[in-house]
């Protein structure tokens, strides 16, 4: 119990290493926008956005098409993917494992694995009973209408193809996005 409170206490207290831009993505979930940021200020507005099917909050298992809460990095950049860009995101962070594993959904060995990669600066392992592959995304050949009619993902947040290589001009592995 004790090795578990010192585990849960210092990843509080330690950050995931990134880029040096202090360009950010803030990601609305309630609005369906991201805000393209320069320290506090909004420099890029990207609309109409689509979310998962089971909205926004915290993610308890794979598959439940959430799109999760947090604060994450990406972690990398796939351009060549099915969606025209994929920008993974950090998912599960450290926040995501420690509540995870206080809920009994990871054991301690998942838990130490997932902040091991988050203060190593490396993608977190994306097979936990938590999910993984989240990120930003274009909709590839998928069908526009149906994007801006519902929100559509499996937790993913996507955007036309347009939007997503409009985006990719910002775009750097190391990069932080808040979601809210």
């Amino acid at each position: 119990m004790l090795r578990i409170c010192l585990l849960l206490f210092y990843s509080l207290y330690t950050g995931v290493a990134g880029a040096d831009s202090d360009v950010w993505l803030l990601v609305d979930t309630t609005a369906l926008k991201i805000e393209v940021k320069k320290g506090e200020r909004t420099v890029d507005t990207i609309s109409d956005i689509a979310i998962g099917r089971g909205g926004a909050g915290y993610k308890t298992h794979r598959g439940d098409d959430v799109t999760p809460f947090g604060d994450y990095r990406i972690g990398w950049v796939g351009e060549r993917s099915n969606f025209r860009r994929f920008f993974g995101l950090t998912y599960p962070n450290a926040q995501d494992a420690r509540t995870a594993l206080i809920k009994g959904i990871i054991n301690m060995q998942t838990y130490e694995r997932i902040v091991e990669a988050i203060e190593s600066n490396q993608i977190p392992p994306q097979n936990t009973p938590l999910g993984g592959q989240i990120g930003i995304h274009g909709l590839g050949a998928a069908d526009e209408t149906i994007h801006r009619s519902m929100n559509w993902t499996h937790g993913c947040i996507a955007m036309t193809n347009n939007q997503i290589d409009h985006l990719s001009r910002y775009v750097e592995p190391g990069m932080v996005v808040k979601i809210k």
